[in-house]
């Protein structure tokens, strides 16, 4: 899933988006409904997702598209010294299964996927439903190499034991100098 709404209006503020908001597309317009439900969304997801409760959320939303959160991130190309900065701000109506207990220890984990990959991550934080990471990665890579590759996040568990609960990815064709700021929908891992 990739964010090419890069930075098409330089004043706005995204920190918070309105389902009223007209300058989102479409399918955010729809997954916004999740967040104004009454049960903590961690909950109603894992409900949802198993068809064991009908709501709302399900009318709006087939299992596929079930929002599992969204990742703020923020991104910036200082091309005097040929380096990518990465900046992991929070994770937002973020949800992971059952099994892995009210308040699993959360991180996020990068990867440019360069042919040699390379990877980075944030420190753990206790799970909740808005994570504030705050975190910044720094790079020295040439902006050539960087136009043809993607930038994956993993939403990883580091406690009861290490797994994958979403990841989401966006493409770096459009890297500047100017900090572009970018919401990422959250999916299930890949299989």
């Amino acid at each position: 899933v990739s964010d090419l709404r890069t930075s098409a209006l330089p004043g706005s503020l995204d920190l918070s988006h309105s389902m009223f908001d007209l300058r989102s597309p479409p399918h955010r317009f729809m997954k916004r409904y999740d967040s104004f439900s009454s049960v903590p969304s961690s909950t109603s997801s894992r409900k949802d997702s198993q068809g064991s409760n009908r709501s709302l959320d399900t009318i709006t939303l087939s299992g596929d598209e079930r929002d599992f959160g969204r990742l703020n991130v923020k991104l910036c190309y200082v091309s005097s010294v040929e380096q990518i900065w990465i900046t992991v701000l929070h994770c937002k109506d973020l949800s992971w299964p059952s099994s892995c207990g009210e308040n699993p220890r959360i991180y996020i984990k990068g990867i440019l996927t360069l042919p040699k990959p390379v990877q980075f991550k944030s420190s753990a934080k206790e799970g909740c439903n808005d994570i504030e990471f705050m975190e910044t990665f720094v790079f020295a890579i040439k902006l050539q190499s960087l136009q043809a590759v993607r930038l994956v996040f993993k939403i990883q568990t580091q406690t009861p034991r290490r797994r994958t609960i979403g990841e989401c990815s966006l493409a770096l064709r459009e890297l500047s100098s100017e900090e572009s700021s970018h919401w990422l929908d959250i999916s299930p891992p890949s299989k």
